[in-house]
């Protein structure tokens, strides 16, 4: 026993230990807004960087920003406000009774606790730095840098662990900020009279904000944390459906026609004209062939629903509708692009966790995808719960992954070799198709023609590796849903390349005859389809 005190001493320094929960959070006031800001400075940006909450500058430029999951503020009521609000919340910060006097030199597997730490000169940051709320939810940290700088080495990482979070982590810095390449920081960092640093590859979950100085950004991701009671984002109220419910794709005046095979869960009809090309096999709903009394009902309550949303007042507007996609990051709000816009590469939805979270995009134009455009739902987002209004011709490229109601309005809606997960409605205008899949989420149970209970493209089945080389996994959510079910795999042509009954809720499924390319699955349960995709063969 006497021979192992010293390493358990040693293991105690290393830790830093701090029992004491003292520290209070300070209050910031309209500053828990904004992402980046700056009292008096510059708040700048070059590369590719995505912000989640307000941007501004009391009294600087703030230029070289693409699209702001928030507002941009310069010179006006918020930035003065805010300016305030900044002030007093380092005031009682710097007023914080000390608790702890860590060493200069931070992170390298060191665990600290809640409390005040205080240290004196240039710190820095290295490796990984653990905060261990000790399972308090609100456990305040708080790290005043006194007469010097704060600076990371690349690639460090701010751990938080056993209910610690970001939003209850405040650096006080009497000096500038520099954090180096691949640096993962947590917290609001307030440099006084100082500027802040921020480069390729870094991630700041909390804030970062100047009392004067420079806020510069290089391919950085920023977004203001969530808890310590900032308000739930469960975004608009959706539009009430109605009948257009029952629909995968429709016209309130105009033609739909199609080319190729193309598959759709839900309704396929026009108020106006006979639908063109679409063989009934491969439609999970009713293709209604001429007008009837359905049809109409559906333009009634499309009208209503374009009404609706076209009145929403927006909370963000996307300043740069051309640079659209690009990897942004949306939460649930209402937003505008006042002009035409191109979605390109990834577009990620944010549901924070909230499945019932609604995202509402207007956009005042034509809407057009790159080849390979995807919208990716995340943290509890659903395809039922977005809702895309357009003002102009929507073309959804060839091979891109589309989620959500298209509603668009007097123009055109082109879908080639798509995944529409979702609706696309036309209040006036034509309807192509070619080569997709059309998923209408939630299809409610009094669509008697269907043949389907309520379908809310609930993901029955997981199909992992995608893309895969040689086999793929087919595995079910539930295993009482295996039984009677068969998975079919078809080319881009719609011929059936692959045909298998499931017998167990996991299979293994050889693949490596299917040449390299984009194939759609079909998965069946007592001859009613209940899940489809898409697939990617290397």
């Amino acid at each position: 026993m006497i021979n192992k005190l010293p390493s358990i001493l040693t293991g105690i320094a290393m830790w830093a230990f701090v029992s004491t929960t003292d520290a209070q959070a300070p209050t910031l006031g309209t500053a828990a807004n904004f992402s980046l800001f700056s009292t008096s400075g510059a708040v700048t940006n070059t590369g590719l960087s995505q912000i989640t909450g307000n941007v501004g500058s009391n009294n600087g430029p703030v230029t070289g920003f693409g699209n702001v999951n928030g507002t941009m503020h310069n010179g006006d009521g918020a930035t003065a406000q805010c300016a305030a609000d900044l002030l007093a919340a380092y005031n009682q910060l710097d007023l914080a009774v000390t608790t702890n006097s860590p060493a200069a030199s931070l992170g390298s597997g060191q665990t600290l606790f809640a409390g005040v730490h205080s240290i004196s000169g240039n710190t820095t940051i290295n490796g990984t730095l653990t905060l261990d709320g000790q399972n308090d939810p609100d456990a305040v940290f708080i790290f005043r840098i006194q007469g010097g700088t704060l600076s990371t080495g690349a690639a460090t990482k701010v751990k938080l662990i056993n209910d610690a979070k970001a939003c209850n982590v405040f650096w006080k810095v009497e000096g500038a900020v520099n954090l180096a390449s691949g640096t993962y920081m947590c917290g609001t960092i307030i440099a006084n009279n100082a500027a802040i640093d921020m480069t390729i590859g870094d991630t700041l979950q909390g804030r970062a904000l100047s009392t004067a100085g420079a806020v510069t950004l290089n391919g950085t991701m920023a977004y203001t944390p969530i808890g310590c009671g900032s308000p739930a984002l469960n975004g608009p109220t959706a539009p009430q459906l109605g009948a257009t419910a029952c629909y995968g794709l429709f016209s309130s005046t105009g033609a739909i026609a199609n080319t190729g095979t193309t598959y759709v869960t839900g309704d396929v009809g026009s108020n106006t004209d006979a639908p063109t090309g679409y063989n009934p096999a491969f439609i999970d709903g009713m293709l209604h062939t001429v007008p009837d009394g359905s049809t109409a009902q559906c333009a009634s309550d499309l009208l209503l629903m374009y009404n609706y949303v076209n009145a929403l007042p927006y909370d963000i507007e996307l300043l740069y509708p051309a640079q659209f996609g690009h990897n942004l990051v949306l939460t649930p709000h209402t937003y505008l692009m006042d002009a035409a816009a191109t979605l390109t590469d990834t577009l990620y939805l944010n549901a924070m966790d909230n499945a019932d979270a609604v995202f509402i995009i207007q956009v005042n134009g034509a809407l057009t995808t790159g080849t390979n455009s995807n919208i990716v739902l995340i943290n509890g987002a659903q395809s039922k719960n977005v809702y895309w209004k357009v003002e102009g011709a929507a073309d959804i490229s060839t091979n891109s992954i589309f989620r959500g109601t298209l509603i668009c309005n007097n123009a055109a809606i082109g879908n080639s070799g798509v995944l529409l997960d979702g609706r696309a409605l036309i209040t006036a205008g034509a309807l192509s198709t070619n080569s997709s899949i059309a998923i209408a989420t939630m299809i409610p149970t009094n669509c008697a023609t269907l043949g389907l209970t309520s379908l809310e493209d609930a993901n029955i089945i997981s199909v992992y590796p995608n893309p895969f080389t040689d086999y793929t996994t087919i595995e079910f959510a539930d295993e009482s849903l295996v039984n009677n079910s068969e998975l079919h795999i078809y080319d881009m042509l719609g011929a059936e390349q692959l045909k298998t009954v499931i017998t167990g809720k996991k299979t293994n499924l050889e693949t490596d005859r299917l040449p390299s390319g984009v194939y759609y699955y079909k998965l069946m349960n007592n001859g009613v389809t209940v899940q489809t995709g898409k697939l990617t063969a290397q």
